[in-house]
């Protein structure tokens, strides 16, 4: 699967944290840095809030926090 684009700056970050009682988001980025990706999901989703929604499932069920930006 070959496709370009990018993701939207730091600055449009959502993390969500679902690993305790309950879900901890926070606005911004996961981390610090100039460059960092340990793994890239790409979900299509009508609006963001229905990919947080996905993103807090998914820091549950894979036990880390989870990124989410727009990809442009």
């Amino acid at each position: 699967w070959v496709f370009a684009g990018g993701l939207a700056d730091t600055g449009a970050a959502t993390v969500i944290d679902n690993r305790g009682e309950q879900a901890v988001v926070t606005d911004g980025p996961f981390v610090e840095s100039k460059e960092y990706l340990s793994v890239l999901w790409i979900w299509e989703a009508p609006d963001l809030d229905v990919a947080l929604r996905l993103a807090t499932e998914a820091s549950r069920i894979c036990d880390r926090k989870i990124e989410v930006r727009p990809f442009v």
